[in-house]
C-alpha cells in the first residue's frame, strides 16, 4: 500500500505543472509560424497562469486567486475570439496564415 505521505500534492507539484506548460506556451509562440498554432501556445500560457492563481488561492484559504480566475478566462476568451477573426480574415485575404510572410507589413 502506498503511504498517505506519497499521495500528497502541495503547491510545488502545482507550480511545477504551471511552469512546464507556461514553458511549452511560451516555445510554442517563440518557435511556430502558424498564426492558430501561435494563439493556442498564448491559451496555454494564460491556462497555466490560472493553475497558478488556483493554487495559490487554495494554499492561503483565500478566495482571491480564484476570483482572478475568472478575469483571465474572459481575457482569453476575447483574445481567441478576436485572433480568429483575424486569422480567418487573412486566411481569406491572402490564402495563408504563415506568419513569416506578413514580416513585411512592419514598414
Amino acid at each position: 500500500m502506498l503511504s498517505s505521505e506519497l499521495l500528497h500534492i502541495g503547491l510545488n507539484h502545482y507550480l511545477g505543472l504551471s511552469a512546464v506548460i507556461f514553458v511549452i506556451g511560451m516555445l510554442t509562440v517563440l518557435l511556430r509560424r502558424n498564426l492558430i498554432v501561435m494563439l493556442m501556445g498564448v491559451e496555454l500560457m494564460l491556462n497555466a497562469v490560472n493553475i497558478t492563481f488556483v493554487a495559490f488561492s487554495s494554499f492561503n484559504q483565500n478566495m482571491n486567486g480564484q476570483v482572478m480566475v475568472f478575469f483571465v478566462m474572459a481575457i482569453a476568451a476575447a483574445e481567441a475570439a478576436v485572433g480568429l477573426a483575424l486569422a480567418v480574415t487573412i486566411f481569406k485575404h491572402y490564402k495563408e496564415i504563415d506568419i513569416s510572410a506578413f514580416e513585411q507589413l512592419k514598414s
